[in-house]
């Protein structure tokens, strides 16, 4: 377990004693035991204000039926009595309570950081929702990975990342969709590309893959095995066409997302389902619970008892599953395995999908225990050119493209810059900008700027004053408005981490980090960091050598480097 940071421990006794001042006030104006309102501070919206705030007040006032601002006002009289780190605390219309920190506090702040490092901001806070298995990529082994799985990944590893660093138990999983009529197609697209390398031209089919990757995995099995194939029948060809496309394929997936940074615990096959009878096996299972029913000779699932807008069909008339069968067995398989909640990341073309999945999880038995995300679509901007993105017509733009033009970090930060509900329009000219324009190099320009001064104190003999800092010796100077603005948001990391994580917006991460560079560079302008003042410049130095944990911390959990260099 990951101990509560020391102003978290400060935080929370002063949650409890505004807590303990409510019951008080309850109590006073006539109110039952259990009237009091939760009191959670968070950061003030007006730092102008104060530093923390709570509008338990408005709460209070709405249930007691009182004027809120006359509460806010008899829980402020009592001071900063039992409040520790409190300087101020004050009532303000209509009913906030807003505290002001005293300094030490915010010394304290960036103490901790220094003493913690890569851990500051780390929490418990989300440790009690797993073992959770986040499920996302998920792609066809029938070709590149393109953008939408680009940024379906990012939104994967960077939620999964803030999950972890919140507490929660996490695994990470990718499924292989490598059965059924697609992996036919795929087969007979290899087999013509492979026959024609052969000297037999034949002609791919209409439908299926037309990609220059193909006639790659052709000459891999020409080279491999010769012209074997071309007098095999056709079962035959198909199974080991289709085995061989597939492998080679979705290791060159596994390489390309290890090149973005992106690593499951676990890769998942779908014919490993069948293989087991796993997919025949939850038909039964559901039709002997009563959650599947069986009708013209076909076997549905239930699926508007558990809130769909019609029943499905599991299994048709001929005997072939449909494709929420195996998708049934994989996630009975997921539950199987010991996992209490399930996140599925889905692409824009799923929408339609979620309430046949969810109605899934609960016919398992598991209502209210699979959540489904989806990665919003993706339009690539490079002057006024949109690129049709089919990977059947070869015309796909892959991730790995985009990767090598503007490089593993910019596509990183860019793929998670906005909500994943919000379709995404990535500037690739904007991302290899070098300028405060562009993101990701601004944030990282933060972490640089702050190792040059570190550099810079080493160069010029300084390293007893490095070393001071490093120790937060005089971190009573801290004062400045700038000191204090910086130090605000550092405070805000674990906060920050564990909400967005619960709320599964990484995005508000990339934001965090962008408002981490803003803070520093308007304290760099205004503030002298290695000046005349020994102590001072310690102090200085300290919050930006705390600054740089906090940048490279979540520029990490964003899966974009910390350069010291720029």
């Amino acid at each position: 377990m990951t101990s509560p940071s020391r102003y978290a421990q400060s935080l929370a006794v002063i949650e409890a004693e505004l807590r303990a001042r409510f019951d008080a006030a309850a109590n006073e104006f006539g109110q039952s035991e259990d009237a009091a309102p939760d009191v959670a501070l968070g950061p003030a919206r007006d730092p102008a204000h104060g530093d923390f705030a709570s509008a338990a007040a408005l709460a209070a006032g709405k249930k007691w039926k009182r004027n809120p601002l006359e509460i806010a006002q008899k829980i402020a009289a009592a001071g900063t009595d039992r409040l520790p780190g409190v300087g101020t605390i004050e009532a303000k219309a209509p009913g906030f309570i807003n505290l002001r920190m005293a300094q030490p506090f915010w010394g304290g702040v960036v103490a901790e950081a220094l003493e913690r490092g890569a851990d500051f901001g780390r929490s418990d806070a989300l440790s009690e929702t797993g073992p959770v298995l986040l499920e996302f990529v998920s792609a066809n082994p029938t070709g590149p990975l393109n953008v939408v799985q680009g940024r379906s990944s990012s939104l994967g590893a960077t939620l999964a990342g803030m999950l972890r660093f919140a507490g929660a138990d996490v695994k990470t999983e990718t499924y292989v969709n490598d059965s059924g009529a697609q992996l036919d197609l795929l087969a007979d697209s290899l087999y013509a590309r492979y026959a024609t390398l052969c000297g037999v031209p034949t002609a791919v089919p209409d439908d299926g893959y037309q990609g220059d990757d193909i006639s790659e995995v052709a000459r891999q099995l020409q080279a491999r095995d010769g012209d074997r194939w071309l007098k095999a029948a056709q079962a035959e060809r198909r199974a080991a066409l289709g085995a061989f496309a597939r492998d080679v394929i979705v290791e060159q997936q596994r390489r390309d997302l290890e090149n973005f940074g992106v690593v499951f615990d676990r890769w998942f096959f779908e014919s490993s389902l069948y293989a087991g009878g796993k997919v025949d096996e939850v038909v039964d299972w559901l039709l002997q619970r009563g959650v599947a029913y069986e009708k013209d000779g076909a076997i549905w699932l239930r699926s508007t008892q558990f809130g769909d807008d019609k029943d499905r069909v599991l299994r048709r008339s001929d005997g072939r599953p449909t494709y929420l069968a195996p998708d049934a067995a994989y996630h009975r398989d997921k539950f199987e395995r010991g996992n209490r909640y399930l996140i599925d990341i889905f692409g824009p073309d799923h929408h339609g999908y979620v309430a046949r999945i969810s109605a899934i999880a609960a016919a398992l038995g598991h209502p209210g225990k699979l959540e489904v995300l989806i990665a919003q679509q993706v339009t690539l901007k490079r002057g006024a050119e949109t690129v049709a993105m089919s990977k059947r017509a070869g015309h796909v733009v892959t991730l790995r493209e985009v990767v090598d033009e503007v490089g593993k970090d910019a596509a990183r930060f860019f793929f998670i810059n906005r909500a994943p509900e919000s379709q995404l329009i990535f500037d690739l000219s904007l991302a290899v900008e070098q300028s405060t324009n562009n993101p990701v190099y601004y944030v990282q320009y933060g972490h640089a700027r702050i190792a040059s001064i570190v550099r810079k104190a080493e160069e010029t003999g300084r390293g007893a004053l490095l070393e001071r800092a490093r120790r937060g010796a005089d971190l009573e100077r801290l004062e400045h408005r700038t000191e204090i603005a910086l130090i605000r948001r550092l405070t805000d990391f674990a906060r920050t981490v564990g909400e967005a994580a619960r709320a599964r917006a990484p995005h508000r991460l990339a934001e965090y980090a962008r408002d981490v560079a803003t803070d520093f560079h308007a304290f760099y302008t205004e503030c002298v960091v290695l000046g005349d003042d020994e102590a001072l410049s310690s102090a200085r130095l300290s919050l930006a050598l705390a600054s740089k944990t906090v940048l490279a911390s979540a520029l990490t959990l964003l899966g974009v480097s910390a350069p010291d260099r720029m």
